[in-house]
């Protein structure tokens, strides 16, 4: 996983599979990016995410309540149609904002 942070904002990209084998290393990682309390907004690059299952959506979804409770914002782009698909079923669209062109 390679993240990028400038000011109060870290984008990672996320690479590859986001589920049940991979979710508690791929938490750990995004805790510890923000842990600092500056940073404020967390953009996930879902470009090279080749899949994602209902243990991805749970990582998500705990790193957006860690954003939320202090008041930062989470998105999520580039989205294979695979991933698009879970992400949309779950209505995790309703809280993180999808940041594809035309949405």
């Amino acid at each position: 996983m390679e993240y990028e942070r400038r000011k109060d904002t870290v984008t990672v990209h996320l690479t590859g599979e986001l589920d049940h084998c991979s979710a508690q290393s791929v938490r750990r990682e995004l805790d510890h990016l923000i842990s600092d309390p500056g940073v404020r907004k967390l953009i996930l690059d879902a470009g090279q995410m080749s899949f994602m299952d209902s243990s991805g959506i749970g990582v998500i979804l705990g790193r957006y309540r860690t954003m939320s409770q202090r008041g930062g914002m989470m998105g999520i782009k580039n989205m294979n149609p695979h991933v698009k698909k879970i992400f949309m079923l779950s209505g995790m669209n309703q809280l993180i904002q999808v940041m594809d062109k035309g949405e």
